[in-house]
């Protein structure tokens, strides 16, 4: 093959695995969530086997046989962030969890950050990021003190207003936190999360900028890389992997803007991978809990896929998958869900089979590999042959 994009709809969970309540989730399911709201109408996902797909029954069949091959991808790593999954997609298992902290940071992980800043810290505890901005927003103007703050994920973010700290100084406050959490602190992203406004409607900008912790081992980028073909990074792909491996990158600042990168890149003649993630399902919808609008975004994903199909040639795959869940229905927490993912395979040379499921998300990358005639050394067992005609 030619050309592989491999497409995450962030967040796009299809039912609980079954270690959910080891991470304090219970009767979770994004697809099943989003189903139930008249607004999910997706019946080019349904043709392409998502309805299919082992474990899920909150779709009807589709009318004929699957237009490709279709899986379930359970999540071998230990979490169920963003970094985690992206990771295991690309090829590497992540058996000890990236550190936590429900109940804020050490002092040995501030007093080191302050100093290095000059500036003081606000908040400090696991909340949302729209919340931490309306309660701590107004004592950061008046003090110049940064709002640090976390979740359930592995993250240390600095929220910062834009004319307090400007985007640059907040980067490099990123930066120097990204250089100090290490170690057993080695958070699996700095976020930069600027905002603007006055207090009573303080609203987060586009200026969102992630600096992850490396990839622990070689990824199937990496391996692309060094063969000499193209790794394209769409959305925040680049910074999740904290640049390695990766040709070319393009930041997007929503779903269409995704949508449209993509488009772009598949009328472009390229040789290798196209990583597109779609952040919106998770940032917009996923997180504050709305189930329209997460239906609608699938809807509008939906709807624009059969003329990304058409600009397929014959040596072209498209790969459509996720990297956790999160149930816009679930109220225990406003955080990602642990699920299983799905897996859609299309293209003009991919058999209409059902692949079961899957013990890894880096048979993804495996695969990918395979397809493009690259050897890598990752994790994940590949099934191109048993898809490709």
């Amino acid at each position: 093959m030619k050309r592989v994009f491999l497409i995450v709809l962030d967040s796009f969970g299809i039912g609980q695995m079954p270690d959910a309540r080891a991470f304090w989730d219970i009767d979770v399911n994004t697809l099943a969530a989003c189903a139930a709201c008249p607004a999910c109408r997706i019946p080019n996902m349904i043709q392409a086997g998502l309805s299919c797909i082992d474990g899920v029954t909150s779709l009807p069949a589709p009318e004929r046989q699957p237009s490709g091959a279709y899986a379930r991808l359970t999540e071998a790593s230990m979490g169920k962030d963003t970094t985690i999954g992206h990771w295991e997609l690309a090829g590497v298992i992540s058996e000890t969890p990236l550190p936590t902290y429900p109940n804020g940071f050490p002092d040995e992980v501030l007093e080191p950050f302050m100093q290095a800043t000059g500036r003081g810290v606000l908040a400090n505890v696991p909340i949302s990021g729209t919340k931490v901005i309306a309660e701590y927003g107004e004592e950061h103007v008046r003090t110049g003190k940064l709002i640090v703050y976390t979740s359930a994920d592995s993250v240390f973010q600095i929220a910062a207003h834009e004319e307090v700290v400007p985007l640059e100084e907040l980067y490099r406050y990123c930066r120097i936190a990204r250089a100090q959490l290490q170690g057993k602190h080695g958070v699996g992203r700095v976020i930069a999360r600027p905002f603007i406004g006055t207090a009573g409607s303080y609203t987060r900008t586009a200026g969102r900028h992630d600096f992850s912790l490396e990839p622990p081992a070689t990824t199937v980028l990496d391996a692309i890389a060094a063969a000499g073909q193209e790794t394209i990074a769409v959305g925040k792909i680049y910074d999740i992997f904290a640049g390695r491996g990766i040709t070319e990158k393009v930041y997007t600042k929503s779903n269409a803007d995704g949508l449209e990168q993509a488009m772009a890149y598949a009328k472009r003649d390229f040789h290798g991978l196209c990583f597109v993630n779609l952040v919106d399902f998770d940032m917009l919808y996923g997180h504050r809990r709305d189930v329209t609008g997460y239906a609608k975004a699938l809807a509008e994903f939906d709807a624009w896929l059969p003329t990304f199909l058409k600009q397929m040639g014959e040596e072209d795959v498209v790969m459509i998958t996720a990297d956790h869940g999160c149930d816009p229905s679930y109220q225990a927490t406003t955080d990602h869900t642990r699920e299983y993912v799905p897996l859609l395979v299309m293209g003009q040379r991919i058999a209409s089979v059902n692949l079961g499921t899957r013990t890894s998300f880096a048979d993804v990358a495996a695969t990918v590999a395979d397809l493009l005639d690259v050897s890598a050394d990752v994790a994940g067992c590949s099934f191109a042959d048993k898809i490709v005609r």
